[in-house]
């Protein structure tokens, strides 16, 4: 049986559980406010990530529509905080 750092077999354990997607979504909400400012962390209602895709969840209208021009941008910056590929595709609802 191989042997592995404890650290290793956690992110191993993570990676092939269920808790993946609820594990992201927390260290997302963690880095928000960072990531995308005061302004918009704050008419964000809700964020999370499944199987890939980052759903980004809010009522004001102006909002969805610059969120939605600069989901590229959202990508690469979570994806550099989180980890290579982490979120594939934006969704504003």
């Amino acid at each position: 049986m191989a042997e592995y750092a404890l650290g290793d077999a956690l992110k191993m354990f993570i990676d092939n559980s269920r808790m993946k997607n609820a594990l992201l979504t927390v260290q997302l909400e963690t880095v928000w406010e960072e990531l995308m400012g005061k302004t918009i962390a704050k008419y964000t209602e809700k964020i999370y990530i499944v199987h890939g895709t980052l759903v980004i969840k809010t009522n004001v209208a102006p909002l969805k529509q610059e969120l939605q021009f600069q989901s590229n941008e959202i990508k690469l910056r979570i994806n550099e905080k989180l980890g290579a590929n982490t979120v594939q595709k934006v969704v504003i609802q």
